[in-house]
């Protein structure tokens, strides 16, 4: 049987019927397969790194200096240990008005730093490992402040107040993470240097760190032991890490990136899955004949079924292993097109993602391709003179209930997210019923426009759309599915661009200040009045440490942005008039006039007005009374009212605002924003020399980087949906070349009785158009709902419809069936009538 098979495979080859359903099995595990070996590498990339991310066996992280005898309590135990501080400052290089400054992320580190891996420094070429760190009076930086500041070995910097010489440039932290970006470049120093710089002020927003490393079993006890009395004393902001949890915001984030390329690839993967079952069931109908001749000729049904499903299944390992090879190809493309998101120095592909590929390969052949196949055994022998054909058995139907649980479960195993797979499912198949149902009406409503022209190539086009309902449908769907993916990353994709920058206004300031001490604050907001007179608002660290009677901490909360709020300080503000862009959306702002009528400024009220945002995050309602810790300072205030916030205006904002009397005895800062022009870029330099505690925060170049990022991760998604056009191409293709020998016997029917070869043509033509025409107004509408569902629930900004997306999708709907269906279509008419109703 396997030599039949075998022979049948060849035959079928020659005559080119396996080559399209090769062509469409690649498409779809190519774009898997690239996904999955990309994917792959950089999850083989962390646990490679899992030993570094931390720089120690166990790291314990706070907000505030961590209690020292934690410390003697690890060295008694025979621990190594090492602390480093992390926060952001501001460096300086140059004198004059030739100073430059940057933001950095300042990285003081004891002399034990690391407690495993190595720091890696530039040397020429080559990056080597080395065990010391920066000495007392020196600084090692990235090569990216090298080049911000115009710096060169052996010059200086100013950190505050010390003047470093910068000795080493860092190729590579072990605990900075693996090769993600960071926005602010590193400048690392002797923790020694820290008293005299004089950067740590009241308000300075610090990480502390203490590094452990020892003996596994040892490390997970004192693990225990730390976290019970983190539990057990209610301390906030205290966090313990290990090698064991490894650094989890990072493997959610790849998670997320994972599952989010995983479904543009299965977008892919969905339509070649189409164009399988559309090529399949085609093979299916040029087959009926050759089955009956092997019924006549002896072979049973069973052993027809065995012949053509060995027949696919070489055609499937063939296909899969050829589509593994694209996506091998193809995740190199990813790699360089997401150079700075990504680390180079990723391990080599394992061989996982091959055999998922080929497994996916053989799920969607088994799938999609079986029911046609099915149907092929229950052709009878009398098919030979009686050109009839049985209605599907209960096999067959059973086969495409298959094909459709396969197509679920292909989609739970790419996503590993029940939920997400269902309801990507659930979506995928709404889309297509909704299509779908358009497309009959469309084609319903076509019998009316027959008679709008007097033209024998229209008639004869409405009459073939009308004739083959079915098919029509198809190519509409197919080619709607395709060209939405198109238009959403061109037409709706600049749409969305271009409002996001409507909503940011051109005055909307693009330098943050902070760290602005009491004594400070006068003399700077004098030099900022040219800058548009900018306001200062206070800014005041403090902790929520309860609601209403319940005390608050890490585990009150099950969602992980709720825990993230609590477990640190928030930038609390006090002032009594609401700021500008502050909208009140329930309650009422605070009037400290009213809060106690008998005029006891110790009797007054303390109110809160919380951002709407926040409020549903924590669950907090007006009424709630909120506890916070300021520097030890319990402050208590209700909540009053709920504000909603113009996050896009780049303005000074804060979560909670308290009325000033309640916050009066609170140690604060002062914060400000200004827009700074380009012709007076000295100014901020001119201001760190004289105030070197400041923080300034270049929040224009903050969004370049953004812009660059988001930039990167659409070229590499539109590389994605490069393989989406094409399964859509692929089933455009399918549906016309299966209804090709129809065609062809219609087309030599109506030229047996007079029609003209150019009239037919024309019929064509104009069938192409009306498909196409109807895809691409399809394929707009549902790009531009896509595009206003992004602006309104993920952009949160106005949508304005844009007419081009209609017109660009008419035009090139029209554009892609007309070329389509003229290389599906182009050989109906040029074969002779005769022969064609002879074969027929």
């Amino acid at each position: 049987m396997f030599r039949l098979s075998f022979s049948m495979t060849m035959r079928d080859w020659r005559a080119g019927e396996l080559r399209f359903l090769l062509i469409a099995l690649m498409v779809a595990v190519g774009s898997l397969a690239s996904v999955g070996f990309f994917t792959d590498r950089m999850r083989s990339g962390l646990n490679r790194d899992a030993h570094q991310l931390l720089g120690a066996d166990l790291l314990v992280g706070a907000d505030q200096p961590i209690n020292p005898e934690w410390r003697v309590e690890a060295e008694k135990r025979g621990f190594k240990i090492a602390e480093t501080l992390v926060f952001p400052s501001m460096a300086l290089a140059g004198k004059g008005d030739d100073a430059i400054s940057k933001l950095v992320s300042l990285k003081a580190v004891s002399n034990d730093y690391p407690l495993r891996g190595n720091l890696k420094l530039n040397k020429g070429e080559a990056e080597v490992a080395t065990s010391e760190v920066p000495q007392s009076g020196t600084a090692w930086v990235d090569p990216a402040l090298m080049s911000a500041l115009n710096l060169k070995l052996g010059d200086k910097i100013k950190l505050g107040e010390l003047q470093l010489t910068v000795t080493q440039t860092i190729a590579s932290e072990p605990d900075r993470g693996a090769g993600f970006m960071n926005f602010a470049p590193r400048a690392m120093i002797s923790l020694k240097d820290i008293p005299a710089s004089n950067l740590i002020q009241n308000g300075s927003r610090v990480t502390y760190r203490l590094l452990i490393a020892g003996e596994s079993k040892a490390i997970a006890s004192y693990q225990k032991e730390l976290q019970g009395r983190i539990e057990t004393e209610k301390l906030k902001g205290v966090r313990l890490e290990s090698l064991e949890s490894g650094r989890p915001e990072m493997r959610a984030t790849l998670d997320r990136a994972d599952q989010f390329l995983s479904l543009v690839s299965l977008l892919s993967a969905m339509l070649a899955a189409v164009a399988i079952a559309m090529a399949a069931r085609r093979f299916m109908l040029r087959h009926l004949d050759a089955c009956a001749m092997l019924r006549c000729l002896g072979l049973t049904q069973n052993q027809v079924t065995s012949m053509y499903l060995i027949e696919f299944f070489m055609l499937g390992l063939l296909g899969s292993a050829a589509g593994v090879a694209l996506g091998f190809a193809g995740h190199y493309v990813l790699l360089e097109w997401l150079g700075k998101l990504v680390t180079k120095d990723l391990p080599p592909a394992n061989f996982l993602p091959a055999f998922q590929g080929i497994a996916t390969g053989l799920l969607l052949l088994v799938g999609f391709a079986l029911p046609p196949i099915l149907q092929l055994r229950n052709v009878p022998h009398n098919r030979v003179i009686r050109r009839e054909q049985d209605a599907p058995k209960a096999m067959t139907l059973v086969s495409y209930v298959l094909g459709l649980s396969m197509f679920i479960g292909l989609l739970l195993w790419q996503t590993a997210d029940v939920k997400l797979g269902l309801m990507t499912a659930a979506g995928f198949l709404t889309g297509l019923l909704v299509f779908a149902l358009v497309a009959w009406l469309g084609m319903s409503s076509l019998k009316r426009l027959r008679p709008v022209f007097n033209h024998s190539a229209w008639r004869f086009a409405i009459t073939a759309l009308q004739r083959r309902p079915g098919a029509s449908i198809i190519q509409v769907v197919s080619l709607a599915l395709g060209l939405m993916a198109l238009l959403l990353l061109t037409v709706v994709r600049a749409d969305l661009i271009t409002a996001w920058k409507k909503a940011t206004p051109a005055d909307a300031p693009n330098q943050f200040v902070i760290n602005i001490q009491p004594d400070q604050k006068n003399e700077i907001n004098a030099r900022l009045q040219n800058f548009g007179k900018p306001l200062m608002y206070p800014m005041i660290r403090g902790r929520l440490i309860q609601v209403n009677d319940r005390a608050i901490g890490g585990n009150s909360y099950a969602e992980d942005q709720a825990k993230r709020m609590v477990e640190r300080e928030f930038n609390l503000s006090t002032m009594n008039e609401l700021p500008a862009l502050n909208k009140i959306t329930a309650g009422a702002w605070f009037d400290e006039n009213k809060n106690d009528g008998k005029g006891d400024a110790n009797a007054v009220q303390a109110e809160a007005s919380v951002e709407e945002g926040i409020a549903k995050t924590l669950k907090l309602k007006l009424g709630d009374k909120l506890v916070f810790d300021v520097a030890g300072q319990k402050v208590s205030a209700a909540v009053t009212s709920l504000r909603k916030l113009d996050w896009g205006s780049m303005r000074v904002n804060f979560f909670v605002i308290i009325n000033p009397r309640a916050m009066a005895d609170t140690p604060q800062t002062w914060i400000t924003a200004f827009r700074l022009p380009e012709s007076d870029k000295t100014f901020v330099n001119r201001l760190m020399l004289d105030f070197p505690n400041l923080t300034v925060v270049d929040v224009g170049s903050m969004i370049k980087q953004l812009q660059d990022v988001l930039d990167q991760v659409i070229t590499a998604v539109e590389f994605l949906f490069l393989f989406t056009l094409a399964s859509g191409v692929l089933v455009l293709y399918a549906a016309l070349a299966g209804s090709q020998d129809v065609r062809m016997r219609e087309a030599a029917l109506l030229r047996a009785l007079g029609a003209t070869r150019k009239q037919l043509s024309q019929a064509q033509w104009i069938e192409f158009l009306l498909i196409g025409g109807l895809s691409g107004a399809l394929a707009a509408s549902g790009a531009s709902a896509i595009g206003w569902a992004l602006a309104r629930f993920s952009f949160n900004f106005e949508w304005t419809f844009s007419p081009v997306v209609w017109l660009a999708g008419l035009l090139i709907g029209a554009a892609c069936a007309a070329i389509g269906g003229w290389l599906g279509l182009r050989n109906v008419l040029n074969q002779p009538p005769l022969l064609s109703l002879r074969e027929s």
